[in-house]
Formats: C-alpha cells, sequence, structure tokens
C-alpha cells in the first residue's frame, strides 16, 4: 500500500459505486440479497441446534461456560484483528504476543514482583510490539503480512528467552479464579473474560461502525490513496491499530496464563489461525474494505460452539484442526464461487438483451 506522508484528518470519501471501481465479491453477493456474515449466523444457530438435539449436556450452564471461555483469548484478539483486516492490514504475530505475555507473567512472577505491577508491564511490552510491527509497515513501508511471519519468530523467541521450557504455576489465587471456566458471573453462565469480550465488542462495533474513525478504516481498506487525498491520516491509523493489537495479544497472554494457571513460552501456539479463521469466516475481506464486527464475533462463536460439540463427541483434536482449516478456506471461497456465479449470470443477462442484427 502507498506510504504517503500523513495530512490533516478530513471526511473519508465517498464509496465509489461498484460498477465505477469493479464490485468486490461480497457486493455482488449482497446483489442478489446475502449476506455472508448473516449466513454465519444463522449457521451457528444450526449448530447450536443439533448440539441441543444430539449431545447430551450440550446446553448445560457449566458447558456453555467452558465453551465460551475457551475461546475467550481468540474472542478479545480478534476484536482488533477485525479491525486490521477491515484497513486492508494483517498482524500473523499475535500468538506469538501472546505467548511473550504469558512468558514474561510467569518469569516476573518468579523473580518477586508483584501481580499488579506485572499486569501494566506485560501490556507495555505489547504496545511496543505492536509499535514495531506498525513502524515497519507505515515508516519503512514493508507489507504487513511479511513483517509479521517476522516478528510472530521474533516475539516467540523473545517468551524462550524469557521462561525457556519451564511452566511457572501458583499464581494468586484472587486472579486466577477471575479468569477459570467454574467462575461464572452470579445468575449467568459467563465467565469474567467473555463478560469483558461482550463489553469490548459492544465498544468495538460502535467504534468501527458509528464513527469517522471507523468510516475511516473502511476507506482505507477499499482505497488507501484516494483515502490519502481525501486527508486521512493513514499511516497514523494504521499504526494505532497494530498497536491496540499488540496490547490484545499481550493481554490475552494474561488471561490465557491464569485460566490455565501455568506460564509457558508456547502457550497460544497456532492460534493466529484461529483468530484469522473466525475474521474471515465472519466475511470481512482479507483485501480490505469491507466486513462487520457482528460477522467476526459470529465466526468466533461459531468455531467456538463447532469446537466444543466435536469435543463432546470424543473427535480427535487433529480433526478439529481439519474442520477448522476448511472453514477458513470455505470462509475465502465460497463469496468469490457466488460473486463469479452471480456475475456469469448477469453477463449472460445482458448478452441475451442485445439485439441481434
Amino acid at each position: 500500500m502507498g506510504m504517503a506522508p500523513d495530512t490533516q484528518t478530513a471526511p473519508p470519501p465517498q464509496a465509489t459505486a461498484p460498477h465505477e471501481r469493479g464490485a468486490t465479491p461480497g457486493e455482488r453477493v449482497r446483489a442478489v440479497g446475502l449476506r455472508w456474515d448473516t449466513a454465519v449466523g444463522a449457521l451457528l444457530v444450526a449448530v447450536f441446534v443439533v448440539g441441543l438435539g444430539t449431545t447430551d449436556g450440550f446446553a448445560s450452564g457449566e458447558n456453555l461456560a467452558f465453551a465460551f471461555n475457551d475461546i475467550a483469548e481468540v474472542a478479545l484478539i480478534a476484536l482488533p484483528m477485525t479491525l486490521l483486516v477491515v484497513a486492508g492490514q494483517i498482524d500473523l504475530s499475535v500468538a506469538s504476543m501472546l505467548g511473550l505475555g504469558s512468558a514474561l507473567t510467569g518469569a516476573l512472577w518468579n523473580a518477586g514482583w508483584a501481580f499488579e505491577t506485572i499486569v501494566p508491564v506485560v501490556l507495555v511490552v505489547g504496545v511496543a510490539g505492536g509499535l514495531l510491527n506498525g513502524w515497519l509497515v507505515t515508516r519503512v513501508g514493508l507489507p504487513s503480512l511479511a513483517v509479521t511471519i517476522g516478528t510472530l519468530a521474533l516475539y516467540r523467541g523473545l517468551a524462550s528467552v524469557a521462561l525457556g521450557s519451564d511452566a511457572v504455576t501458583d499464581f494468586p489465587r484472587t486472579y486466577a479464579d477471575w479468569a477459570v471456566d467454574t467462575t461464572t458471573i452470579p445468575g449467568t453462565f459467563l465467565t469474567y473474560p467473555v463478560a469483558l469480550f461482550i463489553g469490548l465488542a459492544v465498544v468495538t462495533a460502535v467504534l468501527l461502525h458509528s464513527t469517522a474513525f471507523g468510516r475511516s478504516l473502511f476507506a482505507i481498506g477499499a482505497q488507501e490513496e484516494a483515502a490519502y487525498f481525501a486527508g486521512i491520516r493513514v499511516k497514523r491509523y494504521k499504526l494505532i491499530l497494530f498497536v491496540v493489537t499488540g496490547a490484545f495479544a499481550a493481554f490475552a497472554g494474561i488471561v490465557f496464563t491464569l485460566r490455565y494457571g501455568s506460564a509457558r513460552a508456547d502457550n497460544g501456539l497456532g492460534f493466529e489461525m484461529l483468530v484469522i479463521a473466525s475474521v474471515l469466516l465472519g466475511g470481512v475481506d482479507f483485501d480490505g474494505g469491507r466486513g462487520t464486527l457482528f460477522g467476526a464475533v459470529a465466526g468466533v462463536l461459531l468455531i467456538g460452539v463447532l469446537k466444543n460439540l466435536l469435543t463432546l463427541n470424543d473427535v480427535p483434536n487433529e480433526v478439529q484442526v481439519i474442520v477448522t482449516g476448511l472453514l477458513l478456506v470455505a470462509s475465502v471461497l465460497t463469496p468469490r464461487v457466488i460473486a463469479a456465479a452471480v456475475e456469469r449470470r448477469h453477463r449472460r443477462a445482458a448478452d441475451d438483451t442485445v439485439p441481434t442484427p
């Protein structure tokens, strides 16, 4: 993407009509009355209904608390990741930052630090990691995919340096109880991490869909050069998104550590695939400029509920990974297949209306 200098903020450019700039797959799908995020929400309901009818204990409060808490860290990271992808960027280093946050939590606790001091330090490290990613993308001009592949290895390596192969346990009971599956908000099946996610999701949804900042992200993802010439601070906005994503990933490392009661350098290994799968499955366009937070949240919940249902039916973890991979492929491929079919139909209809000589 272009690396033009920042300018003063101005209202985002008006979106051009699809026929003027080439409609995206999502636009062509919506042209026939379909919404991918709504379809994912319907699929989530269908999977839940199947679970109710086929699996004993699926709808129990205890199981639902476990199912939703089991994806709490993925859900937390998916919020800023949605904003990043809407803006046409990606961060593959989030799982490694989660691991670094977990490793630092364990190392500092081992060193005798108070937990109240550890949390802000870990968050600052997350901010620094996001700042590095954002600086390399916005100031050096490197593509975010290449940058975060590199920092994926860097942050995981730093986690190993911080803690080695050790595992640290025995964290303060007050904080550990806050994150475990068995501690729920009185009168509900919601755990505190899930309740935190819901609150942050509402804030993120308002930010993305009801503010000038959110509209600017859509403009940047759709046409970055046009957004720049409209006065949007493209570099600044992207830098902010990387910083926030790094902070959320580091915080997710703390939550993960408390939930399992163990700090390890390899915590969260492979979580980047779950986060990205959730966001893309929810209909956020990988090319940027399109998507809804509702779709991303529905994608997270669908993966979590499906994973829980498969676990209850004794499906091996390897098969669950395959299912997640298939969902990721389907989330990218299906809208494009539908869009291609719609475009062929429209082309045929246009050819049929051309008068024969």
